[in-house]
């Protein structure tokens, strides 16, 4: 595969659509510019799994902007990626044609795992480098990556089928965040994660890492709250829930740290982070810049050279 000195990056998840656009140089990447749109595309999910035409609307005007920034670069200099909303809905594939028609690229739907694999590559490439095993959670829209690995090299890697939308859609439809809704959801949630906590757990890994919004938005609110230096901890979330309740409302959170559009996902996020949190025996979470799109970014870079993490 040819070289380019541009390259690009489309993380097309259940939550956002995001678009970073890099330079090349060497084996290093420098980012040029990014766009992101909080398109909500797991809201659009009716309960028989088909994608609503409102959420299909909002996801092909956004990819309608994205191709206008993409514009010239050639097919193999792009990456698309479709996430869990791309997985599980019904008529994703003629939402597909016209999403890729809109973008002007082709978009490649990945499971669960290769997803995970992407995700971790964007962390590694993100942090310091550490011998530490490391445990990386990214709770997404409409699913939860874990992964184990050490150095750039993912070791094990799981999905499980739960994110900060569905969740929030399921346990907190009506806006409402009580107390009894936040304990069902954290039920919910921990029952998903005991599936992977015997491999997961406290004892197989050495650091304990978040990425994308979620943990960002509850480092954020950590933060700004004076309950921690910036990392997401137990003690913190303990906190932090307590603010969700007294607010009992997702129009009345008026949490320092918190964006706003960010709010109507955060009761389902914070679910889940409690969740792993509590099942995994995690009590201190750093929080990396790289995700998905950087992942896909670097694994690019790979191809060019000749060492496509894909066939490994």
């Amino acid at each position: 595969m040819a070289e380019h000195s541009v390259i690009a990056a489309v993380d097309l998840g259940s939550n956002s659509f995001r678009l970073q656009v890099a330079r090349v140089i060497g084996e290093q990447i420098y980012p040029l510019d990014a766009l992101k749109e909080t398109v909500r595309l797991a809201a659009g999910l009716t309960e028989d799994k088909y994608l609503d035409e409102a959420a299909q609307a909002r996801a092909l005007a956004c990819l309608r902007r994205f191709n206008e920034r993409l514009r010239g670069l050639p097919p193999e200099a792009v990456r698309a990626v479709g996430t869990n909303t791309f997985r599980v809905a019904k008529n994703a594939r003629s939402f597909l044609l016209k999403a890729e028609s809109a973008l002007g690229f082709p978009i490649e739907v990945v499971a669960g795992r290769e997803e995970a694999r992407l995700i971790y590559l964007g962390v590694s490439h993100s942090l310091p480098a550490s011998p530490l095993r490391r445990l990386v959670v990214d709770i997404g829209g409409g699913s939860t990556e874990c992964i184990l690995g050490r150095g750039y090299e993912p070791e094990q890697m799981e999905s499980l089928y739960m994110g900060c939308v569905s969740f929030s859609r399921r346990f907190f439809a009506d806006g409402h965040i009580s107390k009894s809704a936040m304990q069902a959801a954290e039920m919910a949630a921990r029952v998903e994660v005991q599936s992977i906590a015997a491999e997961f757990a406290a004892g197989h890994w050495d650091e304990a890492v978040g990425s994308s919004g979620t943990a960002r938005a509850l480092a954020d609110i950590c933060a700004e709250n004076g309950l921690s230096d910036g990392a997401v901890t137990a003690e913190a979330l303990d906190q932090v829930r307590a603010m969700l309740i007294r607010a009992g409302e997702v129009r009345k959170l008026k949490i320092k740290g918190l964006a706003a559009d960010r709010a109507p996902v955060i009761a389902g996020g914070f679910a889940i982070m409690a969740a792993v949190f509590r099942e995994l025996g995690v009590r201190r979470m750093e929080v990396a810049s790289g995700a998905l799109r950087e992942g896909i970014l670097y694994d690019l870079i790979g191809r060019f050279h000749h060492h496509d993490q894909r066939e490994a």
